[in-house]
């Protein structure tokens, strides 16, 4: 199938690893143009260099208030459009309710939510009829993960932030849609099984309660999010869409 991708142009932040990175690739691999950021220069020109002349690389930190107009500015610039936008953001620091301070919610806060927020809007302001606004975001949206108290408490918030906007942009052709990662074997995870003292066992422990028995890959994540991304998913809006193995039980 030809996702159509060839020549559009879509800004993914938080793709100097991890899901963001693997979403810019299976874009890259189907012929978009992108702005790829990170919070680090070196690091955000490092991975453009991976994904070919069609890349850009820029150091943007999502809390930025600036940020967002800076990216579609450049991708204008650079490419003379923009087609979409992923908002990727690294996750918040683990913890429990009685661990994480008033500092780290505000910090995530102004990262994981609030600069979604401003991209998607200044996204909405830029995009025509085709254009698609896509939020990177977890399945604790449906399900908390047990000790990410911070992540728990903004992506469901941003998954109703997403809906609402796909309901108000819908009339102009513009999509928006949700993904929800279950466990993606990312550092972040890897991360997060180290925390029980036992990450083999915590896996092994994990993986019997998915229904494919395994954790998923980069791979697959970013080749989903790019179906989604392209016109080829045309008819698909105000969609949260688990990419979990099928780990949630509901429908």
């Amino acid at each position: 199938m030809d996702l159509g991708l060839k020549d559009r142009v879509y800004i993914v932040t938080g793709a100097t690893r991890g899901l963001g990175n693997a979403s810019a690739h299976a874009l890259a691999a189907e012929g978009a143009r992108l702005i790829v950021t990170g919070r680090e220069q070196k690091a955000a020109q490092a991975a453009a260099a991976e994904l070919g002349p069609d890349a850009l690389g820029i150091a943007a930190d999502n809390a930025d208030p600036d940020a967002a107009e800076r990216l579609i500015t450049a991708a204008r610039e650079r490419f003379g459009r923009v087609d979409g936008v992923l908002i990727s953001v690294g996750g918040p620091p683990p913890g429990f309710v009685a661990d994480n301070t008033d500092e780290q919610w505000q910090a995530a806060f102004d990262a994981v939510f609030l600069g979604a927020v401003r991209l998607a809007r200044a996204a909405a302001a830029a995009l025509g009829p085709g254009g698609v606004i896509g939020f990177v975001l977890s399945a604790s949206v449906h399900e908390p993960f047990p000790g990410l108290t911070i992540s728990n408490g903004l992506r469901p918030g941003l998954a109703g932030f997403a809906k609402s906007l796909a309901d108000e942009l819908g009339p102009r052709g513009i999509r928006v849609l949700g993904l929800l990662p279950g466990r993606i074997a990312t550092d972040r995870m890897r991360q997060l099984d180290e925390l029980s003292g036992d990450a083999d066992a915590s896996r092994a422990a994990n993986e019997q309660r998915i229904p494919l028995r395994r954790y998923g890959t980069p791979e697959e994540f970013g080749r989903t999010a790019a179906f989604l991304m392209s016109p080829a998913a045309s008819y698909l809006t105000g969609v949260m869409l688990p990419v979990d193995g099928g780990a949630r039980h509901g429908f």
